[in-house]
């Protein structure tokens, strides 16, 4: 189990270019660091490029589904969890 507050889940994963879709349940924004974690995925990172339809975006409100980059590969179903600071 993940040490913050589950924020989505994947629901793509674009290989070639590394970017994740992501459904999201809370809000996000860059510079968040989130943890993906899922049956075969289980890795922390910083949340530095976010695009809704193409377009860069800072922020992304839950309800809404986000691409972002990531450092390695991740899986549909996996859940996105934010970190909470000091824990």
């Amino acid at each position: 189990m993940s040490d913050g507050e589950r924020i989505g889940e994947v629901i793509h994963f674009y290989n070639k270019i590394s970017v994740a879709v992501v459904r999201l349940h809370r809000p996000l924004k860059l510079g968040d660091t989130v943890h993906f974690l899922g049956r075969h995925t289980d890795f922390p990172q910083e949340i530095t490029s976010m695009q809704i339809e193409h377009q860069p975006v800072q922020t992304a409100e839950a309800g809404m589904e986000v691409a972002v980059k990531v450092d390695q590969r991740v899986r549909r179903g996996d859940s996105v969890f934010r970190l909470i600071e000091g824990s």
